[in-house]
C-alpha cells in the first residue's frame, strides 16, 4: 500500500475507514511533524478517496500543517477575547525577538510564528501553544521567556 512507515502505523492502529482519516493524519503529524503532497496522495489511495478530498481535510484544521514548520510551532490564539487581553503585543514581541512575521520560520528553523483559532483558553488569554505545551495569561516579557527555554533547550 505506501511506504512511509508513519502513515503505515497510522493505518494499523486506526484502519481506513472514511471516519479514521482525521486521527491518521494526527497521527502522522505527531511523527512526521507536517503532510507532504506524497503523503497526502498515499492517503487518498488508502483511503479510496480523491486527493483533493485528503488535502481539503488537511486545510480546513489548523493544526494539520501542509508545509515544513519549525521544530517549535508557536501558535497565538487570534480570538477576540485574546486580542482584547493584548494579543497584539505579544504578536509583535514574539515578531522581535524572533525576527519573522506570522506565517514565517527562523531561518535556523526552530520557530515558526502562526495565528490559530481559539484554543479553549480564553478565560486566560491572550495564550499561545508552543507544540503541545500551553502558555497562558501571557505579556511580552514572558512571551520572550518562553522562547529563551526553547532556545535553551536546543543548547544542551
Amino acid at each position: 500500500m505506501t511506504t512511509n512507515k508513519s502513515l503505515s502505523e497510522a493505518i494499523a492502529k486506526h484502519g481506513t475507514r472514511r471516519e479514521s482519516l482525521l486521527p491518521v493524519l494526527q497521527y502522522v503529524i505527531s511523527k512526521e511533524r507536517w503532510l507532504k503532497e506524497d503523503l497526502l496522495e498515499d492517503v487518498a489511495a488508502a483511503f479510496g478517496m480523491s486527493p483533493s478530498e485528503v488535502y481539503g481535510v488537511a486545510t480546513f484544521y489548523s493544526f494539520l500543517d501542509t508545509e515544513p514548520r519549525g521544530r517549535y510551532v508557536i501558535r497565538v490564539c487570534r480570538t477576540i477575547s485574546c486580542d482584547m487581553a493584548g494579543k497584539s503585543a505579544i504578536i509583535d514581541a514574539l515578531k522581535n525577538e524572533l525576527k519573522v512575521g506570522v506565517g514565517e520560520t527562523t531561518p535556523d528553523g526552530l520557530f515558526t510564528l502562526l495565528e490559530t483559532n481559539c484554543m479553549g483558553w480564553c478565560h486566560q488569554g491572550p495564550a499561545m501553544l508552543v507544540n503541545d505545551d500551553v502558555y497562558t495569561e501571557l505579556n511580552p516579557e514572558s512571551v520572550v521567556a518562553v522562547v529563551q527555554k526553547y532556545r535553551n533547550m536546543e543548547k544542551q
